[in-house]
């Protein structure tokens, strides 16, 4: 496989051999790059001075890959501007509430039938009001204040709900980010408890939908490990698509990253509940690992497993343009 060269995503949108190439099926210790160099002969002549001013330079010149800035701790948290909102222009009431981070719209639908919210003195029962940004919202007698937008990008580690509470008291992603931020803030989509890689967490509403409504068609590349080699003929059916729920799913592209038919790279853009798994399980498959590389332009490089960062200013206004595909 071709080395992926430039691997910055904001100079050159990479290949999907690229993103299968960035460590997906990297095996889980290898040998440090020093360990495997040979130990200098004895009869080799030292450096001189002037070779090592030039060594120098030389490696003053080459292209080293630079630690992203926006990583790991609470300190180098990044600061999103708000969006510039027209002061005459309504929006829906749920809206407000959840763009608040007091809940989600849904949930804000019930509050307002409970009659909890008030705007500018006055209790609001109906599901389709629209209030004004410079209004005075009351959520239980409390003032509202709109939250500071948010981005997070986890690696998700095996093991992990992908939900904001759940019952049985598993392990969720909200408890990997719990202490990343004071606002509230939800994951994007959905990865299955033992699929691990891109998962975006915000409390940007209107970008969590641009994100996984089907209608946009965000890409999402995965690299899959099988339980046994995918025949030809197996493969002739995946490409040609395979009916899920009444949808029939057809792959972008898949490809195979190593020398054997065990390790498959997959792009698609469904968003249907694991629909990975599900397409092997078509054509009499089991995946043993699955890994999610990409999703939507994101990846998960200089991100180790079970860690975040968050989102430099530059790729959150790529999302909200819609520049990933």
């Amino acid at each position: 496989m071709k080395n992926p060269g430039n691997t910055n995503p904001h100079e050159e949108r990479p290949s999907f051999q690229t993103y299968l190439k960035r460590g997906d099926f990297r095996k889980q210790s290898q040998p440090r790059e020093e360990s495997r160099r040979q130990p200098a002969s004895r009869n080799a002549a030292k450096p001189t001075a002037n070779t090592r001013s030039k060594n120098a330079a030389a490696r003053n010149t080459e292209e080293t890959p630079r630690r992203n800035p926006a990583v790991y701790s609470q300190r180098k948290q990044q600061q999103y501007k708000q969006r510039m909102e027209d002061p005459s222009k309504p929006i829906r009431l749920n809206k407000y509430l959840a763009n608040a981070g007091i809940c989600s719209r849904r949930e804000a639908d019930d509050y307002i039938l409970a009659g909890v919210v008030s705007v500018n003195g006055v209790i609001v029962d109906n599901l389709g009001a629209k209030v004004m940004p410079t209004d005075r919202v009351l959520f239980h007698d409390q003032p509202v204040h709109r939250e500071q937008k948010v981005y997070i990008l986890l690696n998700k580690p095996k093991n992990t709900v992908t939900t904001t509470d759940d019952p049985q008291e598993r392990h969720t992603v909200m408890d990997i980010v719990r202490n990343a931020c004071s606002e509230r803030v939800y994951p994007v989509g959905r990865l299955d408890r033992n699929t691990t890689g891109v998962l975006l967490l915000t409390n940007d509403g209107d970008l969590a939908v641009k994100l996984t409504h089907p209608k946009f068609g965000k890409k999402k590349i995965y690299a899959a490990t099988l339980d046994k080699a995918l025949t030809e003929e197996a493969e002739q059916t995946l490409r040609q698509g395979v009916v899920i729920d009444g949808e029939k799913i057809v792959p972008d592209a898949l490809e195979f990253p190593k020398d054997d038919r065990l390790h498959i790279g997959l792009e698609i853009h469904s968003g249907q509940n694991r629909v990975v798994r599900r397409m092997f399980e078509q054509v009499g498959y089991h995946v043993q690992q699955l890994d999610r590389v990409s999703f939507a332009g994101l990846t998960k490089k200089n991100v180790p497993r079970g860690k975040f960062r968050f989102l430099t200013p530059k790729e959150v206004a790529m999302l909200q343009m819609g520049a990933f595909e």
